[in-house]
């Protein structure tokens, strides 16, 4: 079968080629070889299995794919991609389609006061975000703020989900440039015509510089923070102090009523060896810490001990940091240049980035790994610009470019949606993303 000739480019060859794909039903074209020409790149390509598709489906709508050859993604014309790979033209070619990876939809814009500094998406129920006016805020869905967080003196610099569990109350953290971190209880599914204004239950205070990242333990009882003063501090998340942890605990009358108590902790152990700011830390293993800093440095902890247990170090300052792909194993970082690195621990001997993507053109100022797929990332930058990566190709699989300044932070949520926040103070949600 020969399918594609109004795609032919001159004297083009042909190659015979066989479609598949794990994708359900629906998505599954005629399991036959055809012949097509052997320019044609990723959107040629997506023409011809939309047109095999309409030609068992009339109702089938064009959507657009992406290619895999031997476990690699096809983003050069085909001829070119089985030349530089060494695989032969000569048989028939065996090329699975996958949905591409690229926002559908920009839904409704959460407008802040200043500039989005921080956002947290690893709860389906709600997006967590941090803003240069102070505050936190919590938001149901695009556009629908529910809860404002005050006390902050400061910046907010970071948030963090703690807890959330069920339809009960969710735990989360902020820290701020006043040199605290404070943790916070709500329900997302109170329901009121204004956001709710909340104050935090526990301000935890021991860092002598701004906080500048905050991460909770996966078992929600602790969560560490990093700061500006080159240390990292460790705190227990419980509503009362056990140990000595609650050092005082403050109430104040408002229009006759006494508030809910409001108690201060000190730092249950303080991890030390940074040189300079600590930009970024992650908490992924129930004993383990990482820690990106403006030293160049990233660094593995072990959290019974204090140790540093590993370095990887760079040219550059460390901006961000998180841990993913398969088995957690690979450390993905970004700082003072255009280029997203991501090392592998696992080989000993070198500190050679096993990934490199340099398409940004300024610094980049968010990573963060896909939370079940081992092949895909993200990464924001000044430049204005929020890319989704696969480690199965060197070049962007889709760029968002709905800011029209910096972009401070970004995150994935509910698995198919890209929050991502700036200089705009708009946080931008980009929704209907295929990852596969």
């Amino acid at each position: 079968m020969e399918i594609g000739s109004e795609l032919s480019e001159g004297n083009s060859r042909r190659i015979q080629v066989r479609f598949v794909t794990k994708l359900k039903a629906l998505y599954k074209v005629p399991n036959t070889a055809i012949a097509i020409p052997s320019h044609l790149h990723r959107l040629g390509l997506s023409s011809i299995v939309n047109k095999l598709l309409q030609a068992v489906n009339s109702e089938w709508k064009t959507e657009p794919f992406d290619f895999l050859i031997d476990g690699e993604l096809v983003r050069m014309p085909l001829e070119e991609f089985l030349l530089a790979k060494g695989i032969s033209a000569e048989k028939t070619l065996e090329i699975e389609y996958i949905r591409a990876a690229a926002p559908q939809k920009e839904e409704e814009p959460c407008l802040h006061d200043d500039w989005v500094s921080a956002v947290d998406g690893s709860c389906p129920r709600f997006i967590l975000t941090g803003c240069y006016d102070g505050l936190g805020r919590v938001w149901k869905q695009a556009g629908l703020c529910t809860h404002i967080l005050e006390g902050h003196s400061g910046v907010v610099s970071s948030v963090s989900i703690i807890k959330s569990e069920g339809i009960g109350s969710s735990t989360v953290a902020t820290a701020s440039k006043d040199q605290t971190v404070r943790l916070w209880k709500f329900n997302v599914e109170d329901s009121s015509d204004q956001p709710a204004r909340l104050r935090a239950f526990k301000i935890l205070r021991g860092h002598n510089a701004s906080v500048h990242s905050v991460a909770a333990k996966t078992s929600g009882d602790m969560i560490c923070s990093g700061s500006w003063d080159c240390t990292i501090n460790l705190w227990r998340t419980n509503d009362s102090g056990i140990d000595g942890d609650t050092v005082s605990i403050k109430k104040r009358k408002v229009n006759n009523e006494v508030e809910e108590s409001q108690s201060e902790g000190e730092a249950v152990s303080t991890l030390v060896g940074h040189t300079q700011c600590v930009s970024c830390v992650v908490w992924p293993q129930h004993e383990t810490i990482y820690s990106a800093s403006w030293d160049h440095s990233v660094r593995k902890w072990d959290v019974d001990t204090g140790k540093d247990l590993f370095d990887i170090v760079c040219d550059k300052v460390l901006n961000c940091i998180d841990i993913g792909s398969e088995g957690s194993a690979l450390v993905a970082a970004g700082g003072s240049d255009p280029v997203l690195r991501i090392w592998d621990p696992r080989k000993p001997g070198t500190s050679a980035p096993v990934f490199q993507f340099s398409s940004h053109s300024s610094w980049i100022s968010a990573c963060k790994w896909h939370s079940w797929s081992s092949f895909h990332l993200l990464s924001s930058s000044y430049d204005g610009k929020v890319m989704l990566w696969d480690l199965r190709t060197a070049f962007p699989l889709a760029i968002i470019d709905s800011h029209k300044n910096k972009v401070l932070c970004a995150d994935w949520w509910k698995g198919d949606c890209v929050v991502s926040g700036g200089a705009g103070a708009q946080l931008r949600i980009s929704s209907d993303i295929s990852i596969h």
